[in-house]
């Protein structure tokens, strides 16, 4: 589709009066120009069994068509209504074997099971049936945020070991590749195997939970192909993804959709102050601004492609208790973040703020009054110069200087077996804790970052994926094939520049620990080695060589790998009466490649210090106004036919000045810039140019 499309979760249905005429002129003074809607009210379209209500939606997509308003409209598979929880009991999911999830949330349903199926179906073909061929319609979303649960029902665990069957072929198999000798587990017959509840052996657990993952996968791809018998040409089928479910793999689930949609919730207020340094609000959130670009390549990441951003904070989001709404200006610097590294979508969950239900607080554009305020304002503004913008980003594709590596295999392992501790705890997070760590290092070193799935790696090959990433980081990647090991070394062999850290390589596709020398098929190339590793309660101080990245300042957080260095040369080492026997950052030149090893956690000055001195070169975004300094940011991307786009971000309360390096146009304002001017950035303020 051409243009920006701008728009809200829309619940006509949610309101206690009928006031849809009167929303949608709003929406239309907003710049409003899509809506999603019909997704959470299963009990509205079939109030009883084969009872269906279907004509109430028509006015809402009457209006919006009369208005030139687009609509997404939804499946309402995620919420089951009573009279199916109560008739079918045996549909709700187990958390644990034989304890069911008690109803009267969402998503308590096991979306396996057939008899769920059975009636998903009907309501997805009447519902789609009825209500496809509307001009309003543009597309679909199956399902919500899918992927909340891992179901121990009966018949799930009774498909895991007939998969288990077909890829391992018999139990002696089995018990060869998971080490099942260890405290005597060794089977003799499949009806053996233990249920998920007390298992301790990472092998059998990262099978359950790469499974799971499978079974929302399947679910999606189920859904998408009964919406495609009814769609016309040009709809699309979506789902919303957040990205933190634990029965999720967003790479494999994209490849059955048209489009990736994502739902990517963030800390505001002094979260997104880039001078300092706050913890998360939620599991289902980022903190910082280096969090808010990390889920926007996340999004970009699942298809390496355009994505839509199907929910995101309009006021505070969250428990009656966490009220942080955006400061002035903070709604348009996430918005334009999102477009900056590849969104074509911006969608607010959602429109009007519930007077009653789980979200009471969570804020809409509209506040409880439904009379428009502030937060109104400032979306319209931003709708506004969305609808100057046009067509201007059509083609956008955002740069990339450095890609890193993603693995969902390892983000399971990791889960099962944190190596990182945190207050004394397992940090479950370990494995976003280590990449994020690397990623905050590429936005805040004013580089920009390609997130790259494992396996669209693998499809790419090594010499092409040196050609396009000429810096590869891969950290936290601790499940591998030999293939992708292999890829790992062809690509240093392909002139590229490998950047490892902590965990990558250490165990097989099995999440077997590698009986080789660490880094395991790589310590050869990085002329670098360790025997051990040790947790840290404590950041321990890093001090750069002459030769090495400049990290003033810098240290290790949680872990340190002990990195001894045989060929490779030593670019920074730990002051610590124990660990100063090791390096901190190593680097070997092999042919036209090169491996590096951060032997840590590296912290923010750490991690931008390697970046910088990685990259070597001036990043993409350098070349509106040179190197710019935190609190501002630029990303930046390429336009069809040779044209660029800058995205200018100052991330805190102190106005700010760019000087501009080339002659450039601004579309909000028509003005073209020359190359000298100064342009000045308010405080929590975001501009566009384009060359």
């Amino acid at each position: 589709m051409s243009g920006l499309l701008f728009g809200v979760a829309y619940y006509a249905e949610y309101h206690r009066g009928e006031r849809t005429e009167i929303d949608l002129d709003l929406m239309v003074e907003a710049g409003i120009n899509v809506i999603r809607v019909g997704e959470s009210v299963w009990s509205t379209w079939e109030p009883r069994d084969g009872e269906f209500d279907l004509e109430w939606l028509e006015p809402v997509l009457d209006g919006a068509h009369r208005r030139g308003i687009r609509v997404i409209l939804g499946t309402p598979t995620y919420a089951v209504p009573p009279w199916l929880q109560v008739a079918h009991p045996e549909i709700a999911a187990e958390r644990r074997t034989g304890e069911p999830i008690p109803w009267g949330a969402r998503q308590e349903v096991d979306y396996s099971h057939p008899v769920f199926r059975q009636y998903a179906e009907r309501i997805i073909r009447t519902v789609v049936g009825r209500y496809a061929g509307h001009p309003a319609v543009i597309g679909f979303q199956v399902d919500n945020e899918p992927g909340l649960e891992i179901f121990h029902n009966d018949h799930v665990f009774e498909e895991f070991v007939n998969r288990l069957r077909t890829e391992y072929g018999d139990v002696e198999t089995l018990n060869r590749e998971w080490g099942l000798t260890y405290w005597s587990h060794r089977l003799s017959d499949w009806t053996e195997l233990w249920r998920p509840d007390g298992n301790t052996f990472p092998q059998y657990d990262l099978a359950w939970r790469r499974y799971q993952a499978q079974l929302t996968t399947e679910f999606i791809a189920w859904q998408a192909d009964l919406v495609r018998e009814y769609r016309r040409p040009g709809q699309f089928v979506t789902t919303c993804l957040q990205y933190g479910r634990p029965a999720l793999d967003d790479e494999r689930l994209a490849r059955d959709l048209d489009v990736i949609a994502g739902n990517p919730y963030y800390g505001m207020q002094d979260h997104l102050d880039a001078s300092r340094e706050l913890p998360q609000l939620s599991h289902w959130t980022t903190t910082g601004v280096p969090g808010l670009f990390r889920q926007a390549d996340r999004m970009y990441a699942s298809k390496q492609g355009r994505y839509l951003v199907t929910e995101t904070n309009a006021q505070s989001i969250g428990a009656p208790d966490t009220n942080f709404p955006p400061y002035p200006g903070q709604l348009k610097q996430a918005a334009f973040t999102f477009i900056s590294r590849g969104a074509a979508m911006i969608e607010y969950w959602h429109w009007h703020t519930l007077p009653y239900g789980f979200e009471t607080y969570w804020g809409g554009v509209l506040p409880h009054s439904l009379v428009p305020g502030r937060v109104y304002r400032e979306v319209s503004e931003l709708g506004a110069e969305l609808a100057k913008l046009g067509d201007v980003l059509d083609g956008f594709e955002p740069d990339a200087d450095v890609a890193i590596l993603w693995s969902n295999p390892s983000r399971f392992a990791l889960q099962f077996m944190p190596p990182l501790r945190l207050d004394g705890e397992p940090d479950v997070q370990s494995y976003e804790r280590i990449v994020d760590s690397f990623h905050r290092g590429t936005i805040e070193s004013g580089r920009q970052s390609r997130l790259l799935h494992l396996d669209q790696a693998v499809d790419l090959g090594a010499a092409e994926l040196a050609r396009q990433f000429p810096v590869l980081i891969a950290a936290g990647a601790y499940v591998t094939s030999d293939a992708e090991l292999e890829l790992l070394r062809d690509y240093v062999s392909s002139g590229g520049h490998l950047v490892l850290g902590p965990r990558t390589a250490y165990a097989d596709e099995e999440a077997r620990a590698r009986v080789d020398v660490a880094p395991p098929r790589l310590a050869d190339l990085a002329g670098a080695r360790y025997e051990e590793y040790s947790n840290l309660d404590h950041p321990v101080a890093v001090v750069a060589e002459p030769d090495g990245p400049a990290v003033d300042g810098a240290s290790a957080r949680l872990w340190i790998d002990g990195l001894i260095a045989d060929e490779a040369d030593v670019l920074a080492r730990y002051d610590h009466p124990r660990f100063s026997a090791f390096a901190a950052v190593t680097s070997h030149a092999v042919g036209d490649g090169r491996v590096t090893v951060v032997g840590c956690v590296p912290d923010p000055e750490l991690a931008r210090g390697i970046v910088r001195w990685a990259t070597d070169r001036p990043g993409h975004a350098d070349a509106l106004a040179g190197e710019v300094q935190l609190p501002i940011t630029v990303a930046s991307g390429s336009l069809p036919e040779g044209r660029r786009a800058w995205f200018v971000f100052n991330w805190g309360w102190e106005p700010r000045t760019i000087t501009l390096a080339v002659t450039v146009t601004e579309p909000a304002t028509g003005a073209e810039l020359a190359a000298g001017t100064d342009v000045s950035l308010d405080a929590w303020s975001a501009r566009t140019f384009i060359r």
